[in-house]
């Protein structure tokens, strides 16, 4: 008897205390709300209750309310771990019940607020405003990134569209206005043929720091064959030929493409035999396998390096002779190891790998330009830096304004670093324009021809405001416009980023995981976007979840089994992008099916108690 009394003792104080506790959170946000009112005054209208909420969100998450919440599921309440989207009335209710449980007296005044109805809606009628409406039987909508081939390509757009595809992203970093407006005139007539909407969704490259051209060295080209173990060859290399004066386009499965003349081309049977010397002198020889009107297929069993001017003698009678073609030089790469010295510069100077001595000393290291050289005057010694995505990375150990000297901490087993990949520089404070010339005039471009456009490197509101002062101008308020978060002070500033975007009626947030893991670290990616997650969910605030979504599916066609988990995360967002590849149809059809099965299971973060199978079974 003593032992229930103390039980229910201890329940009323704990009841008590967690009121208390409550009731102190929850004047907090109602205090941040009212000293906001300005700010929440030059909101659109439509996202007033929203910018509301996420300042209550905010003020709650000023505190570590772990403890609380555990006291509250220990008592059967709910814990507010679900309740982004209407955080004043979740904590206005559990109030209310633990004044009953406590007798004290229900407070008289309760805040106004979104309960869990209202921001449902709020979400779905700022989505449908940004995105368009959703398809019948999935809420996710799915966007594709157009490769170049899409500008002259209709039913590759086409058969996306029909394959479920709800927004097409064009990459203003690629391309031009010529073949962009050739794109949307695809998707335009795809529309009306299918009969399906599709949005257009151009997104602005921003100020992308990258590395600059390599030199391309000698213009070689390298034919080698298949070998097994036993060195014995399996396939030989194929070579293409085709004629000087009507090339045709080197298929894919060539690992040499020449063009020779066409005269002596067309004197080419099959089962001939063409010898060479090639640039190291070595005798060669090509078996002719097939001739056609583009072209003729030879084959090697010994490995080859072309070089243009090599002569090449055809086995007939006549003992026809032929030069290969001048082509460009193949992208050059260059190697680093950890340790290694590379030299970053602002000049003009063509990168390059280290030279070496004969004993394979460094006599001048790597080095590697930036397009982007006033950057220079930001960065300091220490810092770290980040090339391509985070494949290599180093320490920048002295910095000059014409040079920076990094030294390599991270390529694991070696890495080659290519000219257009991008660099980063995590812990240094770049002052850069958010948007550039190029910007303005495909900002310009997307006025007259897109849906919505994307801002890339979003860091601060006057970034936000440069948008719209630009919109303003060019009398495109129409466009929705969607943030890129993929910065550290991006992801730092977000608060106030939603603040300034939510001026905007058709506004929405790109969580864009590949520079935001190299930004803010690879270890905490899953952390970062869940913040972003929960802080959009506050504000209604439609999110696309991007960067590298079934990425081996598009471009392998088969998919990992980490990549159909992470894809199926992208249910909790309003939006999944799909990057370009080759079997992108495919990944479409894959991320429709999943995205449709697992919406029954999870809606944001609440898990969804649908009937299971399994549990039907006798011994269940």
């Amino acid at each position: 008897m003593n032992n229930s009394r103390n039980r229910s003792v201890i329940k009323k104080r704990d009841a008590e205390s967690a009121r208390k506790q409550l009731t102190r959170l929850r004047d907090g946000m109602m205090s941040s709300k009212e000293k906001q009112s300005r700010t929440l005054g030059v909101l659109d209208a439509s996202y007033r209750k929203s910018g509301e909420n996420l300042l209550a969100y905010l003020a709650l998450r000023r505190h570590d309310i772990r403890p609380l919440q555990m006291k509250l599921a220990a008592m059967g309440l709910s814990s507010l771990g679900r309740s982004e989207g209407y955080i004043l009335s979740a904590v206005s209710t559990v109030i209310d019940v633990l004044e009953r449980l406590t007798g004290e007296p229900t407070s008289s005044s309760k805040p106004i607020a979104p309960d869990m109805k209202m921001s449902e809606r709020l979400l779905d009628e700022h989505a449908l405003a940004l995105f368009g409406a959703a398809p019948v039987d999935r809420d996710v909508r799915i966007m594709v990134t157009m490769p170049s081939e899409a500008a002259d390509n209709y039913s590759m757009i086409r058969d996306l569209l029909a394959t479920k595809m709800d927004s097409v992203r064009i990459n203003c970093a690629h391309d031009g206005p010529e073949a962009w407006a050739r794109m949307i005139e695809h998707v335009r007539r795809a529309e009306k043929e299918v009969g399906r909407p599709c949005k257009v969704m151009m997104d602005l490259a921003g100020p992308k720091l990258r590395t600059g051209p390599i030199d391309p060295g000698p213009a070689v080209r390298k034919a080698k064959p298949q070998r097994d173990r036993m060195g014995l060859v399996v396939s030989p290399a194929r070579i293409w030929l085709t004629m000087i004066e009507r090339p045709s386009e080197a298929p894919s499965n060539c690992d040499a493409s020449l063009r020779v003349s066409g005269k002596w081309l067309s004197s080419l049977k099959p089962d001939m035999r063409v010898t060479l010397d090639d640039a190291r002198g070595s005798r060669r020889h090509l078996n002719v396998v097939e001739c056609t009107e583009q072209g003729c297929w030879a084959e090697a069993h010994k490995t080859i390096y072309f070089t243009p001017g090599l002569t090449l003698t055809s086995d007939d009678r006549k003992g026809r002779e032929t030069t290969i073609a001048a082509f460009p030089s193949s992208d050059r790469k260059i190697r680093l190891q950890e340790d290694d010295l590379l030299l970053v510069t602002r000049g003009e100077i063509m990168g390059h790998p280290a030279s070496l001595d004969s004993a394979g000393n460094v006599l001048t290291p790597a080095t590697i330009g930036c397009t982007l050289p006033q950057v220079f005057n930001d960065v300091k010694a220490g810092q770290i830096v980040w090339f391509d995505d985070g494949k290599i990375g180093g320490v920048i150990e002295s910095a000059a304004p014409d040079e920076l000297r990094v030294r390599i901490t991270h390529a694991p087993g070696g890495a080659n670093l290519s000219s257009d990949k991008g660099i980063n520089f995590p812990q240094s404070t770049l002052q850069l324009n958010a948007l550039g010339e190029d910007d303005v005039q495909a900002l310009t471009f997307a006025a007259e021809h897109a849906d919505v456009v994307e801002m890339s490197f979003v860091n601060e509101p006057g970034d936000v405001d440069l948008l719209f002062e630009h919109l303003e101008r060019l009398d495109a308020m129409h466009l929705g416009i969607v943030l890129k978060i993929e910065t550290r002070k991006g992801f730092e500033r977000l608060p106030a980023l939603l603040m300034s975007g939510m001026r905007h009626p058709k506004f929405g947030v790109m969580i864009a995981r590949g520079d935001l893991a190299v930004e803010g670290g690879f270890e905490r990616m899953a952390e970062l976007q869940e913040e972003i997650l929960c802080l959009c969910e506050a504000a209604h605030v439609p999110v696309i979840w991007a960067t590298q979504v079934l990425e081996s599916l598009a471009k392998k066609g088969s998919p990992s089994r980490a990549e159909i988990t992470d894809a199926a995360t992208g249910v909790r967002a309003e939006c999944v992008m799909l990057n370009k590849g080759p079997h992108v149809l495919k990944a479409v059809e894959t991320l429709d099916d999943l995205l449709t099965r697992m919406q029954s299971h999870h809606h944001k973060k609440r898990q969804m108690l649908r009937r299971l199978a399994v549990a039907q079974r006798p011994n269940a």
